[in-house]
């Protein structure tokens, strides 16, 4: 009697230990990110439109037909090995075929896969039916960003890049996650109307990307050299996030997708910011600038696209991303050199940036040969950037 009350005891110490404990560690550090991933997620994403709730309709329901066949297959299985078990004295039949069963094995499983199909049909064919878009975007992957171009509709004219967050590299390198928008936090949302239907085209600059947003249930290979589409209309406002799909390189990673979907009133207040802050963007690229003024504006665009791989002291992350700071190429006298790498990039995974302007390009090249121990001097006009990409 004493030993069980001293077990008694103990069990009862060490349970009220545990419950103490567990009652003082922290909070989970990360929460579900509406319109992203959540904790713990088990399930399909919670659909932002009609299609993608067709999509999750028809998979539980395919759930539930290879449900029923594995409890039918099974269940009469192995009822036949036990009901019919040697032990209970049952022989082993022997015939030869049976017509009845081949062709019940071969009808019914035909009228199971045509009746599932049936039921896909509308949803896929849905799923291509890219016409009648009221805005259609051009999504360009490149190692490893994307481009977005608004091709029609309202906000036609409308391009920038989309990149990751430096921030959000900065606590991936240090290893230190934070925030529930981890790694998906970008410096340039694509921004679209609700109740709209959006046409993404796809297509890549270098290699094979893909650009998916669960929430939609998209998914579309970029493939350089080749132009693809889908499509999706958002049933409500929101944030909602997605990443390349497709393995493209070592910093795949890093390449998140966020797409921000605002109201009518909204959106085409947003479009007439953008507009109106590009037409302010738009430099004459034969303007003649100052030192100084290259170098303040260079700086913003390379913690915009640049930092990211190349860290804001420009020391990189060696080997595959090699330092700035005392780079031959960027000390040397000719700039044409580092021009040519920044137009056309590299083949050891420096991406090429023929999509930013003429005055950013020069501006972020005459940054980085006067910038940390670098100390050249040098200046890179509009104009050089301007003759280099014509050749």
């Amino acid at each position: 009697m004493n030993k069980i009350m001293t077990l008694r005891h103990r069990w009862n110490t060490a349970a009220a230990a545990l419950a103490s404990g567990a009652a003082a560690l922290p909070a989970a550090a990360v929460n579900s990110l509406p319109g992203g991933p959540a904790v713990n997620q088990i399930n399909l994403h919670p659909p932002a439109g009609k299609i993608a709730a067709d999509i999750i309709t028809l998979h539980n329901g395919m759930l539930i037909v290879c449900l029923v066949i594995f409890v039918v297959v099974f269940g009469v299985m192995f009822y036949s090995i036990f009901a019919h078990r040697k032990s209970k004295g049952h022989q082993a039949a022997n015939f030869h075929e049976s017509v009845g069963v081949e062709i019940a094995w071969t009808v019914v499983p035909f009228l199971i896969v045509v009746g599932m199909g049936f039921a896909a049909t509308k949803t896929v064919v849905a799923q291509k039916d890219t016409s009648n878009a009221d805005l259609t975007i051009k999504a360009t992957g490149y190692q490893w960003k994307w481009g977005y171009d608004y091709l029609k509709g309202e906000g036609e004219g409308i391009g920038f890049l989309s990149t990751l967050d430096v921030a959000q590299r900065e606590m991936s390198d240090a290893g230190k996650p934070e925030g529930d928008n981890y790694l998906l936090k970008v410096d340039h949302p694509l921004v679209v109307p609700v109740n709209k239907k959006v046409r993404i085209i796809t297509t890549a600059n270098d290699v094979i990307h893909a650009w998916m947003v669960p929430a939609f249930a998209v998914k579309q290979d970029a493939i350089p050299g080749f132009v693809r589409d889908t499509w999706f209309r958002a049933d409500r406002t929101g944030d909602f996030y997605g990443q390349c799909a497709e393995l493209c390189g070592k910093e795949h990673a890093y390449m998140p997708i966020h797409v921000k979907v605002l109201s009518d009133a909204d959106y085409s207040a947003w479009v007439k910011g953008k507009l109106k802050e590009m037409a302010a963007r738009a430099d004459d690229p034969n303007k003649v600038w100052a030192l100084a003024d290259l170098i303040a504006r260079g700086e913003k665009v390379y913690s915009a696209n640049c930092a990211v791989c190349h860290k804001a002291d420009g020391s990189g992350a060696p080997p595959a991303i090699k330092a700035l700071n005392g780079d031959p190429v960027v000390n040397d006298p000719d700039k044409g050199k580092q021009i040519h790498t920044v137009l056309n990039g590299t083949d050891k995974g420096m991406p090429a940036w023929k999509q930013l302007g003429d005055t950013d390009l020069a501006a972020v090249i005459t940054y980085t040969k006067n910038s940390w121990s670098n100390k050249t001097g040098q200046l890179v006009q509009p104009a050089d950037v301007l003759a280099a990409r014509s050749k």
